[in-house]
């Protein structure tokens, strides 16, 4: 039988970093109105017999803020390149110059604003959802710890406290970021 060992919570609350993180790299693909990299950052092109990250077959710039430029370095993709661009679902209409791709960023319509901020909710619903997770996880290791006797109820009572405290701000911070990108989504 495997020994217990007395849970960290520095550990918990770097897993909670983490969904933080990765709410904001997801808040990153969604346009705002401007032109970023990180917009086709989701694209997926059907190259070389597999899909492949956009990333991974052509170079992205952005020129100004009304364009992204994409230079492909294989000319055998640049068709499926430019059809990945197109059936991505960010409403984007590539136009083909050799090897390169430019990618005019309309303008949003308040129709397509709301949608996006939609979209922006669900990404945050789900990492308040991956923070809860890790507050069940936590939560367990504690019960498992105290059941084997390498902590006492009072530091079962503590700890478990400290963990929901970890939640609390995790998820403000979320709700934070979902804000402040609500806001700079909805900003014409």
């Amino acid at each position: 039988m495997a020994t217990a060992e007395k849970p960290v919570l520095a550990r918990y609350k770097e897993r909670m970093d983490k969904t933080v993180a990765t709410l904001k790299e997801e808040f990153s693909s969604l346009r705002t109105g401007r032109a970023t990299a990180g917009l086709l950052d989701q694209v997926m092109v059907e190259a070389y017999g597999s899909p492949t990250p956009i990333t991974a077959v052509a170079s992205i710039s952005v020129p100004d803020p009304r364009s992204i430029t994409v230079s492909v370095w294989d000319r055998g993709v640049v068709v499926s390149v430019e059809k990945a661009i197109r059936n991505s679902g960010l409403g984007f209409n590539p136009v083909v110059e050799g090897q390169t791709l430019r990618v005019p960023i309309p303008p949003l319509t308040e129709e397509r604003r709301k949608d996006i901020a939609k979209m922006a909710g669900k990404y945050a619903e789900q990492q308040r959802i991956a923070v809860r997770n890790v507050r069940r996880d936590a939560n367990d290791d504690l019960k498992n710890a105290e059941k084997d006797a390498v902590i006492s109820q009072d530091e079962l009572k503590r700890m478990t406290d400290e963990v929901q405290k970890l939640t609390n701000e995790a998820i403000k911070r979320i709700d934070e970021a979902l804000k402040t990108k609500e806001q700079e989504i909805m900003q014409v």
